[in-house]
C-alpha cells in the first residue's frame, strides 16, 4: 500500500519534504521503532480519541501512552478511545490500525504530547505496516502547525 494518498497530499501541500523507511510489518509503533532502529521517543504515533462533538487525534511517542484522564481534563470533557470500526472508518484510506499522527490531513482536531518536542528528526506511519517516513523537526512544526501541545502521555511500563 505504502504511503495513504490522504498523507501525500497533505505532505505536499504544506511544502514538507520526507524520506521513505521500508521495513518488515509490525503490529504496532514500537515494534515499528525496533525495526526501523529509530527512537521509540522520536516515532510519532496518533491515537484517535472520541469526545462528545467527534474524533481528536492524540499525537505522542511510541513510546507513551495517552492519559485519557489528562486529556479530558485539558479538553475539560469526558473522552475515550475510538473503536477500531471507528478508526477504520476515518482514516479509510489506511490499513487496519495504521493511524498517521497528522490531524489535518484527515480533517480532524488534534493535540500534541509536549514530549515529542525537540527532536531534530521525527518518524512516522504513514498508511501501512510497512512505511515509514522521516521529516525534519521544522517539517514536523509544518504538519503540526495548527495543534496545540499538552502533557497527556505516561511512559509505557
Amino acid at each position: 500500500m505504502g504511503i495513504a494518498r490522504t498523507v501525500q497530499h497533505f505532505l505536499e501541500n504544506r511544502g514538507v519534504t520526507y524520506d521513505v523507511l521500508t521495513h518488515r510489518p509490525t503490529s504496532h509503533a514500537l515494534a515499528t521503532a525496533r525495526a526501523c532502529h529509530v527512537s521509540q521517543d522520536a516515532l510519532a504515533k496518533g491515537i484517535l480519541i472520541r469526545r462528545k462533538d467527534g474524533y481528536l487525534l492524540a499525537v505522542l511517542p511510541a513510546s507513551r501512552k495517552v492519559r485519557l484522564a489528562d486529556l479530558g481534563a485539558w479538553l475539560d470533557e469526558p473522552v475515550a478511545l475510538a473503536t477500531e470500526a471507528e478508526v477504520a472508518q476515518v482514516f479509510a484510506d489506511c490499513e487496519p490500525g495504521s493511524v498517521p499522527p497528522v490531524a489535518g490531513a484527515y480533517g480532524l482536531s488534534g493535540v500534541v504530547d509536549d514530549s515529542l518536542e525537540g527532536f531534530d528528526h521525527i518518524y512516522f506511519e504513514a498508511g501501512d505496516h510497512r512505511t515509514l517516513l522521516h521529516v525534519t523537526r521544522r517539517g514536523f512544526h509544518k504538519l503540526m502547525v495548527d495543534l496545540p501541545h499538552a502533557p497527556i502521555s505516561a511512559p509505557i511500563h
